[in-house]
């Protein structure tokens, strides 16, 4: 029997309060402990206790928490989060907590379900990307010469509106209450596992973007606890000067480069592309598990031997395969361009963090961008 993604969750959220009630560990503070961060203990001053749902949330409200909460990831380490459902475990931690941050931006489909299910009428819920202009999904792709932001639109009706060609699916005008609640059986049953309601979430990937990602952690920080707003706006303004200089080191890199466009797995680089004058071609959709159809295929490889690329991009979390059969075919090698939605456990203990892996990344787009 098949069960639908919104029904699952309702089933999961019905067994949160058994689940609350157990004394075992839960996967979010697995995936802390796996950072070294030793599970939260009740202490005199108490700490924030902060859900975030994937790790760019982690990375950013961390670093403007500091001491003052305890910072919990939903999606493991390693996992590709596009596709993440939460647990009852990773429920029952939401319900409990001081504060939930997310991304937005349809990056976490299975969030109004689960929040319109909690009891807590008292959690904060920061949504990263709320101000940002977001492009649709369609606007990455390589032949389409307009790039047109939208506003984003906080009650979510986005989903009803937005389209995407990365899909092949026309949602425009036939998108219903139930699509919007990420009911998408008959997506999955397509080959289509995630959907983002049409709107590219990755916002993060842009430095200057990321800034604003950080100033509306801060804010929801300084709601939940207001006596150490200071102290938070300090910590934001600390890790704001980092992105503004890799945003700055970014536009020195590409500004002469011989060439502007680059081939990814995925159309995850939108956002970056755009604020650095850069042109994405994708293989693939919003989503890395989405296969590219023979057309898309062909259509790129097109590309690639007519421009003359010389790298293929892939990523950490997925299959390498589509990109190294279509290196294969123009002559081209592979290189990593990290979407930096997860964390691998190499990557953790070697220590690194968002501000590491874009520069990594960096480095790979210059060598790229002047071959």
């Amino acid at each position: 029997m098949k069960f639908s993604k919104k029904a699952t969750l309702g089933l999961l959220f019905s067994l949160t309060l058994i689940v609350a009630g157990c004394g075992q560990k839960s996967a979010s503070d697995a995936n802390t402990a796996s950072r070294g961060t030793s599970v939260p203990v009740e202490t005199e001053t108490a700490k924030l206790n902060v859900q975030v749902s994937f790790y760019p949330m982690y990375e950013f409200t961390k670093n403007v928490a500091g001491d003052l909460a305890e910072v919990h990831t939903l999606v493991p380490a390693g996992m590709e989060p596009h596709d993440w459902e939460p647990t009852p475990q990773d429920i029952a931690s939401i319900e409990k907590a001081d504060v939930l941050v997310y991304n937005g931006a349809g990056m976490e489909s299975w969030m109004d379900q689960v929040t319109g299910s909690l009891s807590n009428t008292s959690l904060i819920q920061v949504e990263a990307s709320k101000g940002i202009n977001l492009l649709e999904g369609g606007e990455h792709e390589h032949h389409q010469e307009d790039s047109e932001a939208t506003e984003h639109d906080h009650d979510h009706e986005h989903a009803n509106e937005a389209t995407t060609e990365a899909h092949n699916h026309d949602h425009a005008d036939e998108a219903t209450a139930e699509e919007h609640d990420h009911d998408h059986d008959a997506e999955a049953e397509a080959g289509h596992d995630h959907d983002h309601g049409g709107l590219d979430p990755h916002v993060w990937l842009s430095p200057a973007l990321a800034v604003k990602e950080v100033r509306n952690i801060e804010a929801g920080l300084a709601q939940a606890a207001p006596e150490h707003a200071e102290q938070f706006k300090q910590n934001a303004d600390a890790y704001i000067a980092q992105l503004e200089s890799l945003d700055q080191d970014i536009k020195a890199a590409v500004t002469d480069s011989k060439r502007k466009d680059f081939i990814t797995q995925h159309a995850a680089f939108g956002y970056l592309a755009q604020e650095y004058g850069l042109q994405q071609v994708p293989i693939a959709g919003l989503s890395p598990e989405q296969e590219p159809s023979a057309a898309q295929m062909a259509s790129v490889i097109d590309f690639a031997k007519e421009h003359q690329v010389k790298t293929i991009f892939f990523e950490t979390l997925v299959s390498s395969k589509v990109s190294e059969t279509i290196a294969s075919e123009v002559g081209a090698k592979t290189a990593v361009l990290n979407p930096i939605e997860g964390l691998t456990e190499e990557e953790i203990t070697a220590g690194m963090d968002y501000i590491s892996v874009m520069r990594q990344n960096l480095e790979a787009l210059k060598l790229a961008l002047n071959e």
